[in-house]
């Protein structure tokens, strides 16, 4: 696991077959901006004689956080419990990484949002027979009459819909799999958290790396957010999210600057310095997640994953009565 303090970028460019060649590249470290610097010119100065040379690589890196387009998790850093880093995110909330210590995240389906398509698909048939017709006033109460019983329908199938996939449903679901998963590994030890818009699950019993392949297993048991699992095997590590997102707890404003793309400079400026003041007001009544139960064999428990247990329940305030955010 890679979270670096600074950042850099460094732009290379050459003429090559008559042709203007531009890469870019991002550098890192733990050291200093300078140090930063350096590692970006070395990687923009590598990628430049692979490209001529003929090697298929992009000219340029997204400037993303997440870490999931093969540069580390680039986020600010605002504590280490050795190896253990909580970053403040893109969106001003604050996240536990952790290269060893196995966190799975559940996101529940949304509920459907009708059936829209069909309606419109029957809409345009009736105007096609009523054109077909030749009759214009029946073409305009066919339609009508057409899309006040659509709209209806659509209504009641939307109902229904949501009745089945109700949260507690759901919940309930994605409890039954870490239910039969631990019935399947029995030595195994997992917590389960619920999140505003799903569940989380810790590993208490050992330690992992997330390239182990019993660790996707675990993910496609329980039917993992992909992308979360995608950032997992990339960056060699587990995250779980601390505290609330800012627009579920009434901060509308974006964290400024807006930018993905974090450098150790924007640390102190003011306008950042009182978002976070505002967000960690109002942050103080909501927790990230609340724990659920345990399953498996509970007296099976990891030294270090106790460790990151107890301060990622402190955080995320996880047995406190409060709203999810």
């Amino acid at each position: 696991m890679i979270v670096p303090e600074y950042w850099a970028e460094a732009r290379r460019e050459v003429r090559h077959n008559r042709k203007q060649l531009i890469v870019r590249r991002f550098g890192w470290s733990d050291d200093s901006v300078g140090a930063a610097q350096a590692h970006a010119d070395a990687r923009a100065q590598e990628a430049l004689h692979a490209i001529a040379a003929g090697q298929s690589l992009p000219r340029s890196e997204r400037r993303t956080n997440y870490g999931v387009e093969g540069v580390p998790i680039r986020e600010q850093i605002v504590e280490r419990h050795g190896d253990i880093v909580i970053t403040r995110n893109s969106y001003g909330a604050l996240c536990l990484n952790t290269p060893d210590v196995l966190f799975a995240d559940i996101d529940h389906r949304p509920a459907p949002a009708g059936c829209v398509i069909p309606t419109l698909l029957a809409c345009a048939l009736w105007v096609v027979v009523a054109i077909a017709a030749g009759n214009v006033w029946n073409w305009v109460a066919g339609v009508a009459l057409a899309s006040a019983v659509l709209v209806a329908v659509n209504a009641v199938v939307l109902v229904v819909k949501r009745v089945r996939h109700r949260d507690e449903q759901l919940e309930a679901g994605a409890l039954a799999r870490v239910e039969q998963f631990t019935r399947q590994h029995p030595d195994w030890h997992l917590r389960a958290y619920r999140t505003p818009a799903g569940m989380r699950v810790l590993a208490m019993h050992a330690t992992f790396s997330a390239q182990d392949p019993v660790v996707q297993r675990l993910f496609d048991a329980l039917q993992t957010d992909a992308l979360y699992a995608r950032m997992c095997r990339v960056q060699h590590c587990f995250r779980a999210r601390l505290t609330p997102k800012p627009w579920r707890i009434g901060v509308r404003r974006r964290i400024r600057p807006p930018v993905a793309a974090w450098s150790a400079e924007q640390a102190f400026l003011p306008a950042r310095l009182q978002w976070i003041a505002e967000y960690q007001r109002k942050a103080q009544s909501h927790a990230a997640c609340r724990f659920l139960r345990a399953f498996g064999d509970e007296r099976n428990v990891d030294p270090r994953a106790e460790a990151v247990r107890a301060l990622h329940d402190r955080i995320a305030r996880a047995y406190e009565p409060l709203p999810l955010g």
